[in-house]
């Protein structure tokens, strides 16, 4: 019989990598690229913070050639860089060669996938390529699905095991949404290591300036420019408070512009990024959420783990989060008068909002801590390999 020609050869499923008592589960998470957002750093956490004699790691970047993925890159975990930011191009035929050679080399029984182009990249090259179970992660509610995502995800979804989302809330949108089967999405939540808050005093409200900071990216759906509008109000109701925002993206120049329009001057700063959020943190004593969607918010996870105040819109994983009147205010998106009146309302009683920030504290390092969400993890795996 003819041996196969090597072109083919390569493209025909190798037997899945097997798992023997005892042994690590060997777990290759793939993504566009490393940065300092909320999912991804939640992968970069829960890559550098698991225990190598579970669970062994390895890390797929799509493209991840910029200076920030690069500084972002876990140790003691092998990384491949793609180099790839088209799907349609010649780079992605030979990048799909590449991979195929690192897989063979770490041999991952599993993939696990975020974000649309690793997705659509990486599932059906590990189907090919015989990896035992492919898992994606859609942790957010699919405000930016189109209907020609819905089509490819519809396609991908038969060749992925288990999709794991957030909150609750992700899961009934991925079922009654896009027809998912119930028994096929896992909800994870996310963690916080709130050893990096343990030092930071409870808020003061009483005091002759009181900060209002809120950590988002640029971007429409983090409705920094309703941010804008009510700190407008609020800044005349209340001559104590500053704003401060921290974060960067797309957005910056559209906010900027309103900033001026607005006459905000110097009492509303756009920080940009900012590496170390619980020494941001530290200066602020009211964490405002105004998003207009969420999944499970890290930033959210922050402010509580900080023992900030809180006021949070009523979406996503909000609600569960910050439980109203007892570890914050949670008020309706988009209604920036009910922003202006919950701000006031912490100003007025600031041993109300120590409290709430106290409340939240504890909260999290009860059920959201970063030892939780490595436990959550490693049971999973155990559970999709058959090993509980």
């Amino acid at each position: 019989m003819s041996a196969l020609p090597a072109a083919r050869r390569s493209l025909v499923p190798s037997s899945p990598a097997p798992v023997a008592p005892g042994e690590p589960i060997r777990v290759c998470y793939m993504i566009d690229r490393l940065s300092r957002a909320g999912t991804e750093s939640q992968l970069v956490a829960l890559v550098r913070e698991l225990d190598r004699s579970r669970v062994r790691p390895s890390l797929v970047l799509l493209d991840g050639e910029d200076d920030l993925s690069r500084a972002l890159e876990p140790d003691d975990c092998p990384v491949i860089r793609l180099g790839v930011r088209r799907l349609c191009s010649r780079a992605a035929l030979r990048a799909a060669w590449r991979l195929r050679a690192f897989w063979a080399e770490h041999r991952p029984h599993i993939l696990q996938t975020y974000f649309l182009d690793p997705a659509y990249f990486g599932i059906p090259l590990a189907k090919l390529c015989g990896i035992r179970a492919v898992v994606r992660v859609r942790n957010n509610l699919g405000y930016w699905v189109t209907p020609r995502h819905r089509v490819l995800g519809g396609l991908l979804r038969c060749l992925v095991d288990m999709t794991l989302t957030n909150t609750p809330a992700g899961k009934q949108a991925l079922v009654e949404r896009e027809g998912y089967r119930p028994e096929r999405v896992t909800v994870l939540a996310n963690g916080v290591d709130t050893r990096r808050f343990s030092r930071l005093l409870l808020p003061d409200t009483s005091k002759p300036w009181v900060k209002v900071g809120c950590v988002a990216n640029l971007r429409p759906v983090k409705n920094i420019d309703g941010l804008m509008r009510a700190a407008k109000v609020a800044l005349a109701r209340f001559p104590k408070l500053v704003f401060e925002v921290a974060g960067d993206g797309e957005q910056r120049a559209e906010l900027e512009r309103l900033h001026a329009e607005l006459g905000l001057g110097d009492r509303f700063r756009l920080r940009g990024a900012v590496a170390d959020v619980p020494e941001f943190l530290r200066t602020v004593d009211i964490a405002v959420l105004p998003s207009h969607s969420e999944g499970m918010s890290n930033a959210l996870l922050e402010y509580m783990a900080a023992g900030r105040a809180v006021v949070a819109t009523a979406v996503g994983a909000n609600p569960t989060l910050v439980r109203h009147r007892k570890d914050g205010l949670i008020v309706p998106p988009g209604d920036g008068e009910a922003l202006v009146a919950a701000i006031g309302e912490l100003l007025a009683d600031p041993l109300r909002a120590a409290g709430y920030g106290a409340s939240a504290r504890m909260r999290v390092q009860a059920e959201y801590s970063r030892d939780a969400l490595l436990r959550r993890f490693e049971d999973f795996y155990r559970r999709l390999l058959g090993r509980d």
